[in-house]
């Protein structure tokens, strides 16, 4: 039941995410975060100002020698995940990563298997579960309003030049899939709890030749019983479509990026209705309160490391299927 101890490697500048975590961590009961690692001495002169008191280190190996930590959180370029998360499990820490989890199955399965090895946790920051819409859209299916899902679409597009950044660059990054696809993969994945059968996906390259990172991807999952998803990414696209579109044997959703409500469409004693739904509040806290009430309380992890994995094994799926013109089976 004591404190959790939180150490942050990486702490900017992108989105000041090492802040944003350290937020979340030190308003939850139970947590608070004791020591920073970057590279960057800039960065690490902001951490000290930002959080008194907090130790700060140019290197994670040094950390891990001096500061007495429970948990590491690892808010780094997305090709560094791996290695940086397996060094800390393997040093009997427990770790949270930002998303994506890593960039290739390979490495899912080795963060996996270290996580299993030391008999510490492992979980991927995918906070998103809470966001507004997508906890609406949970309680609606929750209700049975639109009965069972056989199909669900999942979109994100637009005219997008590309940026000088390293999420561009897919050495780096992982590719297009592997930002705010990881997000959509898990929203859709924890929608459809079946078996996946295949995946086939649809890889483009177009227009923004400056970048390494496809312009559009696509992947297409087929699971058990006739039930498929569409999760599509794009920056070449000038005309966009719904961010949801979920279809069931009794009723239909319907959602958009913007908006304070979802559209559902369902049969209410024999007449077809069509509602608008106000959405729920977000509340992305709740996954650092569920991290402190599982390593405090052995409450149950929410977000697990197998459905962290599983995405980046769709994702891996889908790129070889866009290369071989065929589906592919889901490996890890």
């Amino acid at each position: 039941m004591r404190q959790i101890r939180c150490a942050i490697v990486g702490y900017g500048p992108l989105f000041n995410m090492g802040k944003h975590h350290a937020d979340f961590i030190n308003n939850t009961a139970g947590m608070k975060t004791v020591a920073v690692c970057d590279t960057a001495k800039e960065r690490l002169v902001a951490a000290e100002e930002e959080l008194p008191g907090v130790a700060t280190y140019e290197k994670l190996s040094d950390m891990l020698r001096d500061s007495d930590f429970d948990l590491g959180v690892i808010i780094t370029p997305h090709n560094t995940h791996a290695k940086l998360a397996i060094q800390c499990l393997n040093a009997g820490k427990h770790v949270v990563v930002e998303k994506p989890m890593c960039i290739s199955a390979r490495e899912a399965a080795a963060m996996l298997q270290a996580a299993k090895e030391n008999e510490v946790m492992l979980s991927v920051f995918h906070n998103r579960r809470w966001d507004a819409d997508y906890l609406t859209i949970c309680e609606v299916v929750r209700q049975g309003l639109i009965g069972e899902i056989f199909e669900v679409d999942c979109y994100m597009g637009g005219w997008d030049p590309a940026q000088s950044w390293w999420r561009d660059d897919k050495k780096i990054s992982g590719g297009a899939f592997f930002d705010w696809g990881a997000h959509m993969l898990d929203w859709v994945l924890q929608l459809v709890d079946k078996p996946i059968i295949d995946v086939t996906g649809f890889f483009h390259k177009r227009v923004w030749q400056q970048k390494s990172n496809e312009d559009q991807v696509r992947a297409i999952i087929r699971f058990e019983d006739n039930v498929q998803a569409d999760v599509t990414i794009s920056s070449i696209s000038r005309i966009g479509r719904s961010k949801w579109r979920i279809v069931g044997d009794r009723g239909a959703i319907e959602a958009q990026w913007s908006g304070e409500a979802i559209t559902v469409v369902t049969d209410i004693g024999g007449l077809e209705t069509k509602m608008e739904v106000p959405n729920l509040a977000t509340a992305r806290a709740e996954y650092y309160k569920n991290i402190s009430n599982h390593l405090r309380k052995g409450e149950e992890l929410i977000c697990k490391p197998e459905q962290s994995a599983m995405t980046i094994a769709v994702m891996d799926a889908a790129e070889k299927s866009a290369k071989s013109g065929r589906p592919q089976k889901v490996k890890l």
